[in-house]
C-alpha cells in the first residue's frame, strides 16, 4: 500500500472505537505511530492542518490534542529562561553546539513531566504528536515515547513519524540509525 492509500485511513483510524478504548492490546500501552515518507513532509504538514476540521466532523464528541513536539521543545526553554541563549548560540556554534549544550537541559524526564503540565494528557480522549523531525537532534523520538508511558495512562497516543518504524525501531528519515522502539503498533499498515 502506498502513502496516499495509508493516509487516507487515517481518519477513520483515529476516530475508531478499538483505538480509542485501546481495546485488544492486552497489556500493552496505546501508542500507535504512522511512519511516512520524509520527502512527503509538506503534505503532511497540509493534511495535520486539516485534520482538526475532519475530526471535530467526524467525532464531534472527541476530546483531542493535536501537540507539535518542537513546539513544545520551545516552550520549554522559554519556561527556563534558556530560549534566547540556545538561538545566539545556534547562530554563533551551529546545530551540534546547541545540541551537545541542551543534552542535560532537554532531558527527556523533565521534558515528559513538561508534556504532562501543559498537555495535560488526562484531559482527553487522544493525543496526537508531529514535528518529530523538526525536533531532531534536541530529542529523539524513542526517548520521548519512553518517557511519555507512565504519563499517558489510558489515553492513546498517536505519532506522525517522517521515517521508517518497522515494529522493532525507528528510523529518523530512514536515513539515521533505528533506535530500538518495540512498544508501538503501527496506527496503518
Amino acid at each position: 500500500m502506498n502513502f496516499i492509500e495509508r493516509l487516507n485511513m487515517v481518519h477513520e483510524r483515529l476516530v475508531s472505537p478499538e483505538l480509542l478504548s485501546n481495546a485488544g492490546l492486552g497489556n500493552e500501552i496505546g501508542f500507535y505511530i504512522f511512519d511516512y515518507p520524509p520527502e512527503q513532509e509538506l503534505v503532511m504538514r497540509q493534511w495535520l492542518k486539516d485534520l482538526p476540521g475532519i475530526l471535530r466532523h467526524k467525532a464531534p464528541d472527541l476530546k483531542f490534542m493535536l501537540q507539535d513536539v518542537f513546539a513544545l521543545i520551545l516552550e520549554y526553554m522559554k519556561s527556563e529562561e534558556i530560549y534566547e541563549d540556545v538561538i545566539a548560540m545556534q547562530k554563533e556554534e551551529g546545530n551540534d553546539a546547541v545540541a551537545s549544550a541542551l543534552s542535560d537541559t532537554l532531558d527527556p524526564v523533565r521534558l515528559a513531566a513538561f508534556f504532562r503540565e501543559h498537555v495535560r494528557p488526562e484531559e482527553y480522549d487522544l493525543v496526537i504528536l508531529h514535528s518529530i523531525g523538526s525536533s531532531w537532534p534536541l530529542m529523539r523520538s524513542h526517548t520521548l515515547l519512553n518517557n511519555l508511558q507512565p504519563i499517558m495512562g489510558k489515553v492513546p497516543l498517536v505519532m506522525f513519524y517522517p521515517g521508517i518504524y518497522d515494529m522493532q525501531g525507528l528510523s529518523l528519515f530512514g536515513k539515521l540509525h533505528a533506535d530500538n522502539y518495540y512498544r508501538a503498533f503501527q496506527l496503518v499498515s
